[in-house]
């Protein structure tokens, strides 16, 4: 192995910069700002371990999701510069996944959080 090169340490580089690629995007800022109003929702109204996990579980899964999305639009913006109706789909279906995963992070957020209201 060559002094200097560490392959994970490479690794873990290029993946902290992936999710640096990602920040600059308006969708993935309210995903974060949203997510640390729910963080700080979550440690006033003292929730279980369990509410926890579900709650942590979604907000990755909506920031993983907005994660590839952003991938798959960057590539389709490389590949075809232009508009294409085929892209646009591809596109469309990977929103889509976000759509998903975000209802279902707010239902499940909401089942945890009315009752506390309550």
């Amino acid at each position: 192995m060559m002094k200097g090169y560490n392959p994970l340490s490479r690794s873990f580089r290029n993946a902290f910069a992936g999710i640096g690629h990602t920040m600059g995007e308006r969708n993935m800022k309210i995903h974060l700002v949203t997510a640390i109003g729910v963080v700080a929702c979550g440690c006033i109204f003292n929730l279980s371990r369990l509410e926890w996990l579900i709650l942590l579980l979604n907000i990755a899964g909506v920031l993983v999701a907005e994660t590839f999305n952003t991938a798959i639009e960057r590539l389709a913006d490389r590949v075809c510069p232009t508009y294409d109706d085929a892209i646009r789909g591809v596109k469309d279906i990977a929103a889509g996944a976000v759509v998903i995963m975000a209802v279902y992070a707010a239902i499940s957020g909401i089942i945890i959080f009315i009752p506390k209201f309550l």
